[in-house]
């Protein structure tokens, strides 16, 4: 078992009580890297939310994808696969859920694969994507559908 921390840290600029409160706060996790957070400015308008910084959801998009890119590189790794570069433009749909309340209910992964000479077959591609999804620990961790759509070519 493994334990991994962030600490969220929020001061008070407004009026907390009418609602007119920055929702700006940092992110601070245990390897010293310190992030801007926000609300979505989707959910809370700018200026309440500060739409620079990542937002929960941006972040919950960005950890399965990061997740299953660090599995896929290990898989490809192990298998002799040369990878070049790794690119994904993931995205999250909030709707709402089989319960009715807003949810991220789907995760589009898109990775887009360059490998070295001689590059491998689509299929074995595939099945090294779907290896890395059922191997991500944050995959495994959601109810959220996640789709991993790989871009060839």
């Amino acid at each position: 078992m493994s334990h991994h921390r962030a600490t969220v840290h929020w001061q008070c600029e407004g009026d907390f009580l009418a609602r007119r409160y920055s929702r700006a706060h940092v992110w601070r996790f245990d390897g010293g890297a310190v992030v801007p957070a926000s609300s979505s400015p989707h959910v809370v308008p700018v200026p309440l939310s500060d739409a620079a910084a990542v937002d929960p959801e941006e972040a919950f998009v960005a950890s399965i994808a990061s997740c299953h890119m660090l599995w896929f590189l290990d898989i490809a790794a192990r298998r002799g696969q040369r990878v070049q570069s790794y690119a994904d433009e993931a995205v999250g749909v909030m709707a709402k859920n089989d319960e009715g309340r807003l949810a991220m209910t789907e995760v589009r992964l898109r990775p887009r694969v360059v490998f070295a000479e001689p590059a491998p077959a689509r299929e074995v591609v595939d099945a090294m994507h779907h290896a890395a999804h059922e191997a991500c620990f944050i995959a495994t961790s959601v109810r959220t559908r996640i789709v991993v759509e790989p871009v060839h070519g």
